[in-house]
């Protein structure tokens, strides 16, 4: 049977198919333009700038936090399908709210916000952790990219809808615009939860050796968290990775949060700029399947170098963007390679970490990942806010996608999976 013939394998990618609504529709896309025109319109354009910037970091900070301890204590209880559930509702629940927060009232939108992005990028922990229970070692690249790729298509066809309700919302017997961007909330949390049913359905929960529960799961975590701080020491590609990963990704993840701020702040119509998006998303689906084949034959490490490589270019010329054609170009251009970036990245990381402990490793993986951006979107947020010129500020990520980078050169993959089969 195929990898793609297996219902858990299927089950487990449309989360990310669910999940993927809200990073689409909300984190980048809507939220950004109703904090910037409809909550905050009041305030000027860098203070907006400023207060997505930190909201967004204050949500990731909150995750580096919890994500390994929750991700030991899953481990030991055999809950990775329970924490997902209770992020996921949280962020689903908190979304939903977005619809009913009035003009003008930036505090509480961006509050919702906060917990929403909490519950998003929690639950991501226990997902990212159950592919080692549904995609063998040689299918992992091909599996990690299906579900980046079903994230794309599931989430840029939301998206759509959503983006012909507000371009058109008399067509759909809406009042406005801001009607619309409010009835999208609602969509997401409800396209969430329904897509969500089949991995709780179908996915099984990793068989755990001693398993505990109740509040000796949280002891045995915290314990198991100890241990393994103790051997990171001695998993010298574990720590490579982590730390490569921290970097260049802090530079996806900044790109893709604060492009649609960027866009407006230049002064785009932020139509030109949501149907470059949506452009992006569509490009993304085939291109993230391509990376992972590209995976399979020449190594995911290298598929990562050729996305970093295009991604220093698009950082450099977005700095030099004058025309909305030009944000288009460089809407596909991410669309090329930040699902691969992504997806690889996964894969590569769960064939050096022990099978057994997956959510604690990935709980550190992730936590890596929210703590780039806690730093990008800040320094972002902060060079705009102090300099008023928001092309500077678009240039940092290159730094971190060039000495991510050179890290990633040091990563031994044949070495980690020794050291992992020996945890």
């Amino acid at each position: 049977m195929s990898a793609f013939g297996n219902k858990k394998v299927i089950s487990w990618a449309l989360y990310d198919w669910a999940n993927s609504a809200f990073a689409t529709t909300v984190m980048s896309g809507f939220f950004p333009l109703f904090l910037k025109q409809y909550w905050g319109a009041s305030h000027a354009s860098g203070e907006t700038t400023f207060y997505l910037g930190a909201a967004n970091s204050f949500a990731s900070l909150v995750v580096v936090v919890l994500a390994p301890v929750l991700g030991s204590i899953a481990d030991r209880g055999g809950v990775k399908k329970k924490y997902l559930t209770i992020f996921a509702a949280t962020a689903i629940v908190m979304t939903g709210a977005l619809s009913l927060v009035g003009e003008g009232n930036w505090v509480v939108a961006v509050a919702l916000y906060i917990f929403a992005v909490i519950g998003f990028s929690g639950g991501n922990v226990f997902y990212d952790s159950l592919i080692v229970s549904v995609a063998d070692e040689h299918k992992l690249d091909r599996v990690s990219a299906l579900g980046f790729s079903l994230g794309y298509l599931g989430g840029g066809l939301l998206f759509a809808l959503n983006v012909m309700m507000i371009l058109w919302p008399e067509s759909f017997g809406l009042a406005d615009s801001a009607q619309a961007i409010r009835l999208s909330f609602l969509m997401v949390a409800a396209w969430w939860a329904i897509f969500s049913i089949p991995l709780l359905l179908f996915v099984r929960e990793p068989v755990v050796k001693d398993k505990v529960s109740g509040w000796s799961s949280i002891t045995a975590g915290f314990a198991q968290l100890v241990t393994t701080f103790r051997e990171l020491r001695q998993l010298r590609t574990v720590i490579l990775m982590l730390l490569a990963y921290w970097l260049y990704i802090d530079g996806v993840h900044t790109i893709q949060r604060m492009a649609v701020d960027y866009g407006m702040a230049l002064g785009f119509d932020y139509q030109d700029l949501i149907l470059a998006m949506l452009v992006s998303l569509f490009v993304g689906f085939p291109a993230t399947m391509a990376f992972g084949r590209l995976g399979e034959r020449l190594g995911a490490r290298t598929g990562i170098y050729i996305g970093i490589g295009v991604y220093i270019g698009i950082s450099a010329w977005a700095a030099t963007i004058n025309n909305v054609w030009e944000f288009y170009a460089l809407a596909i251009s991410i669309g090329l390679v930040q699902g691969g970036v992504q997806s690889l990245s996964r894969s590569l990381f769960a064939r050096i970490i022990p099978i057994d402990r997956a959510g604690e490793f990935f709980g550190f993986y992730n936590m890596l990942g929210k703590f780039a951006a806690v730093l990008g979107p800040v320094m972002m947020g902060v060079t705009s806010l102090a300099t008023g010129d928001p092309r500077i500020a678009i240039l940092l990520p290159i730094v971190l996608f060039l000495i991510g980078g050179a890290i990633l050169s040091l990563v031994n993959e044949r070495e980690g999976r020794r050291l992992a089969q020996t945890m």
